[in-house]
């Protein structure tokens, strides 16, 4: 159980490129999240692209995971999601974790990796938006993806809550 004592463990982390547009999602979404106060034991890292940071960052060992990227899946930019990976199918063998890339690893290949090397959180949630360009060299987010960075910043917020409650048996 965790108590004042021992504090549950977080990593929020934010992916993404910030010179292409709407790929600056996680970090714009990160920016947002750090203006109002987190539990104890929480940290709050910018990635990036990501690559092995993000396994590194989880060496320090974590009870929660919370990536915020902009993720392609077929829907209207702007689309919100909230993913819980299915940590069963995400094991790489060691072939397959020596042949990647460690400097270019998306972020769900570093998840996969992180898992395989043990140093995954059994909690980890993905809060995604659905882009609209990620191409263009641009500093901002294009409109329907700005629209809901404080809706996710509030995601982030109720999934930690979320997680507390569960930890401490509150309701």
């Amino acid at each position: 159980m965790i108590t004042a004592d021992a504090p549950a463990s977080i990593l929020i982390v934010g992916i993404g490129n910030v010179l292409r547009g709407d790929d600056g999602f996680g970090p714009a979404v990160l920016a947002e999240v750090q203006k109002g106060s987190l539990p104890a034991g929480t940290r709050l890292a910018e990635l990036g692209i990501g690559g092995i940071g993000l396994v590194h960052e989880l060496m320090d060992g974590y009870d929660l995971l919370i990536v915020i990227d902009a993720v392609e899946r077929g829907g209207s930019p702007g689309d919100l999601y909230i993913l819980e990976p299915d940590q069963q199918q995400m094991a790489l063998s060691a072939q397959e974790v020596g042949g990647t890339d460690m400097h270019a690893a998306l972020p769900d290949q570093t998840i996969k990796i992180a898992k395989s090397l043990g140093v995954l959180p059994a909690q980890v949630r993905i809060v995604g938006c659905e882009p609209g360009d990620m191409e263009d060299v641009m500093l901002e987010l294009t409109p329907p993806v700005a629209a809901v960075v404080p809706q996710a910043a509030n995601a982030v917020r109720e999934i930690i809550a979320s997680f507390l409650g569960a930890k401490t048996g509150a309701a």
